[in-house]
């Protein structure tokens, strides 16, 4: 029987309800296609800050290199606001994906067909289906760049440095044309190449890389004509790569197309099979420990890891077809619909479990 070892990094606010859930789906996935599971945890966030003062300890990173894949609930509140900006919990967050060389993130974009009528779109913009998977760089742009302050013309002054190294960008790009191999072979290449010269470097790159694929048909779209292109015509998208700034925006925008943050999952990917999976919504504080959050994205997050990082492939088509089944009756407070039965993190939890 095969075994996993998966570090738990429940975090603030609603994590650790989330998690709980999750985990409880993916035992009964495991105990229904039959591998082992084991567990270890670790602090990540705020509750690493009130521990041991830092949001990233180094235990920490010490338990998730020596795991198979790391699952993730939330970090963050406004407990730890008065935090310096290299101590607040989202800090840890970076830290994380810095230390465990996660530089692939994956967000799909799914709508299940019960949440249709939830979407801000039309039901003739967003078609039949839409699934629409963003790759964005993790590891490198603005948000790993040069920063600080300064003074300019006699005035307060700060900056925010975008770079980005060629091999950088080709292993994104292979990452996302990969994917497009296994879909419908399209791919939307997204930067700002007339004003930005990173981007113009992504764009090259890009190009480049294509030629090893030259099956997946490639397009380029300034991201602020792909930020219109989404809500306009999302059923143009199939993969779309772009970079840590432009993903972190795009793929927030795509993900309310679907009717609710609170249905997304994520993966972060480093080299080879290891990832961290976590849900793309916040830690919620002003819901925790109410036993409402709605624990469905982290599940779902549950079934990338065991498609990406454990090539259990049918585990997880289980667990999303569990998912759409129990959408059709039950609802958590986020979504509820009348009509629906309105239930708590945990019951949601056991009614995926029963489907499974």
């Amino acid at each position: 029987m095969k075994e996993y070892r998966i570090t738990l990094l429940k975090g603030d606010g609603i994590g650790p309800e989330i998690v709980n859930e999750a985990v409880k789906v993916l035992n009964r996935a495991a105990q229904k296609h039959h591998f082992c599971v084991r567990y270890e945890e670790a602090d990540l966030g705020g509750i690493a800050i009130d521990k041991t003062g830092v949001p990233l300890p180094q235990e920490t990173v010490d338990k998730c290199k020596s795991a198979d894949a790391v699952l993730l609930g939330a970090v963050g509140g406004p407990k730890w606001d008065n935090q310096p900006g290299s101590n607040r919990p989202e800090a840890g967050l970076l830290g994380i994906r810095g230390a465990l060389g996660l530089f692939a993130n994956l967000r799909p974009a799914v709508i299940f067909e019960p949440l249709r009528a939830s979407s801000p779109l039309k039901e003739e913009i967003i078609g039949e289906a839409m699934d629409i998977m963003v790759v964005r760089e993790l590891t490198g742009g603005i948000y790993f760049g040069e920063r600080g302050r300064c003074e300019k013309n006699g005035v307060p002054a700060a900056y925010d440095t975008e770079l980005y190294t060629v091999p950088e960008i080709e292993r994104i790009a292979r990452v996302a044309f990969e994917l497009a191999m296994k879909r419908s072979k399209r791919l939307c290449s997204v930067d700002k190449a007339n004003v930005l010269e990173s981007s113009r470097l992504w764009r090259e790159t890009v190009v480049r890389v294509a030629k090893e694929y030259p099956e997946v048909e490639l397009n380029h779209l300034y991201v602020d004509n792909c930020a219109m292109q989404l809500v306009r015509n999302p059923k143009q998208f199939d993969v779309i790569v772009t970079s840590n700034m432009f993903g972190d925006i795009l793929s927030d925008e795509a993900s309310m197309i679907s009717g609710s943050i609170g249905m997304l999952a994520s993966a972060s990917l480093a080299e080879g099979k290891f990832g961290l999976y976590e849900p793309i919504h916040g830690s919620a504080p002003d819901i925790a420990g109410q036993g409402i959050a709605n624990p469905l994205a982290t599940i779902l997050s549950v079934a990338m890891m065991l498609r990406y990082s454990f090539d259990q492939k049918e585990a997880a088509e289980d667990i999303e077809r569990a998912v759409g089944a129990v959408l059709k009756d039950n609802r958590t407070p986020d979504i509820y619909t009348p009509g629906t039965n309105r239930v708590t993190c945990a019951q949601m939890g056991d009614l995926v479990c029963q489907a499974l």
